[in-house]
């Protein structure tokens, strides 16, 4: 992988929906497609939309995109392409294999997620609570919004067949440290269930090295069409009992997992997605990340209160904060006039929020690879005036 520095006109430059004056800090909540991520659909509807099995040229051809795409989200998590399952959103694949998974538990069984968690992570588990008895505890947050490890190493008993946690933050950015939560959870013999949603547009994740048991995303968060994406080990996967129609495949042991006919154009994107990002390398996404995350930080008004770590330590650049006086919606409604892009509300970060104490949540800015310096000088100023 590259690691010079990142060209970000030449990258914007890959991107139609970045030719206009509107800043994109909207990307935790779903990001821009590179052209080449819109072409590979529009391609796929031309010239080899069928569906699979079938011994003509576009059926053929399509079966080839299914496995191609297995090998290219096995390069992007660092598996081995049995072990992948395609959906079409984090939240659905993740009620369907906590589905899978409730099927071994029993009443009274312990489930432990965090306070940082986005709700696909939570209320899955919350359902199974409601239906099977078993029992969600939630861990709690430090002052600097970091996971409360001793807090969560309380809460482990003999019980505990799961501990789910974010990989990142993506109401406050924080990114939690993923070794010493997989030792946690596999020390009480549990399965370490991570959420890489808010994490994957930043940085590579590699689930072997994790030893994670589960790990769910979503493309359209790291550039690439609306779809979940999920890994399980191979064994834990072969273990379960899928709910699935009675004629579907059986093998790859992930493709079990998977309902009905998959959107193929979209599987089509996803794999342009994974080329687009391995053209540009980590270390450059990263380190352009870091700089722009840093300018805002140092720029940020007296007077806006950040919620969250105050420097580029252990966090990704996503940052949730308030202006005294005004609401979350007033605040992004008047960026929205100035052609700022953000979000307000809860995110779907329940338990921070109530961590928080914010009734009505935060303003939520988050920078990807494609911001530009004078992107951020720009909402800084925004935000000086309206503070």
């Amino acid at each position: 992988m590259s690691t010079t520095a990142l060209a970000v006109g030449a990258v914007r430059a890959r991107f139609s929906a970045l030719d206009r004056r509107l800043a994109f800090f909207d990307g935790p909540g779903g990001t821009q497609c590179p052209d080449e991520v819109i072409d590979a659909i529009s391609r796929y509807l031309r010239a080899s939309n069928a569906n699979v099995g079938a011994p003509y040229e576009t059926s053929r051809r399509t079966d080839d995109l299914v496995e191609h795409s297995r090998a290219r989200a096995a390069d992007f998590l660092g598996c081995t392409p049995e072990e992948v399952a395609f959906g079409p959103s984090m939240t659905a694949l993740n009620f369907l294999l906590t589905r899978a998974l409730a099927r071994t538990m029993r009443e009274g069984d312990e489930v432990v997620v965090t306070a940082l968690d986005h709700d696909a992570n939570v209320s899955p588990w919350l359902e199974i609570a409601h239906d099977l008895g078993i029992v969600v505890r939630v861990a709690g947050l430090t002052e600097e919004l970091q996971v409360d490890y001793d807090h969560l190493a309380s809460l482990l008993s003999e019980r505990t067949r799961v501990v789910a946690f974010p990989v990142a933050a993506n109401s406050v950015g924080t990114t939690p440290d993923v070794a010493r939560l997989v030792a946690l959870a596999h020390s009480a013999g549990a399965l370490a269930w991570a959420d890489a949603v808010h994490y994957a547009p930043h940085g590579p994740i590699d689930v072997a090295a994790w030893d994670v048991d589960v790990l769910i995303c979503s493309p359209y968060k790291f550039f690439g069409p609306h779809l979940g994406l999920a890994f399980g080990k191979r064994e834990l996967l072969a273990s379960w009992r899928p709910f699935k129609v009675r004629p579907a495949a059986t093998e790859p042991v992930g493709h079990r997992f998977e309902l009905g006919t998959a959107q193929h154009e979209l599987l089509a994107g996803f794999a342009a997605a994974v080329d687009y990002l391995d053209s540009l390398g980590w270390d450059a996404v990263r380190a352009h990340e870091r700089a722009l995350g840093s300018r805002l930080l140092a720029g940020l008004p007296h007077a806006v209160e950040l919620y969250g770590m105050p420097t580029m330590e252990d966090r990704v650049p996503t940052f949730c904060f308030n202006v005294p006086g005004k609401t979350p919606e007033e605040v992004a409604t008047q960026l929205a006039e100035r052609d700022l892009a953000v979000w307000h509300g809860d995110y779907y970060a329940v338990e921070t929020m109530r961590h928080l104490q914010l009734e009505d949540g935060g303003v939520r800015a988050g920078v990807v690879h494609y911001n530009t310096e004078d992107e951020v000088d720009r909402l800084l100023a925004a935000l000086a005036d309206l503070a």
